[in-house]
């Protein structure tokens, strides 16, 4: 896996000062994408051991909420294989974080019904993940408006609570966990 960048302080993919991974690789091609260049699974640098330890040190001080993972597109599945090291080693070190995901899939339809039938990876990546905000950007919906999310068909899913009940919780921001 590549990834595009690392962002050491972000506090605009999810609540709190985060650290923030940008995965190389998207087949979705979004009209207008923010991170086009980062549509090339080639594009960036390889993802290693040294970038993990980077980012579980950038996160050690308290003030830091949590990681989030951005793209490109993480649910591609071999993101998916290369972010599994990271987020293992993330939930070890710090259980009081969160992790954020931003993906362009749909939660049930590609996620759930797809993915985690076919894949283990997926199953035991969205095992790992907080909030999942899910949905391509679609321009025409785009409203700046909106927090942590860029166009209106985007949802802020609470992944833990959703597979609980087997339907989706949006994400209550009033939560103070997350």
């Amino acid at each position: 896996m590549n990834y595009a960048t690392i962002k050491e302080f972000d506090v605009a993919n999810g609540p709190g000062i985060r650290v923030s991974l940008f995965v190389s690789g998207c087949t979705h091609h979004c009209k207008n994408c923010f991170n086009q260049e980062a549509w090339d699974f080639n594009y960036g640098n390889p993802f290693t051991r040294a970038e993990i330890d980077k980012i579980i040190k950038c996160l050690e001080p308290d003030y830091m909420k949590g990681l989030s993972l951005l793209g490109g597109e993480p649910f591609e599945y071999t993101n998916q294989q290369g972010l599994l090291p990271l987020v293992r080693e993330f939930k070890e070190a710090y259980p009081q974080k969160n992790l954020w995901c931003y993906t362009g899939f749909d939660f049930e339809k590609d996620i759930k019904c797809d993915m985690m039938v076919k894949w283990p990876e997926t199953r035991e990546l969205i095992s790992y993940i907080d909030i999942l905000v899910d949905g391509k950007f679609i321009e025409e919906l785009k409203d700046l408006k909106l927090r942590f999310r860029g166009s209106s068909n985007q949802r802020i899913i609470d992944v833990p609570k959703s597979l609980k009940t087997d339907s989706i919780v949006l994400w209550d921001e009033i939560d103070k966990n997350i």
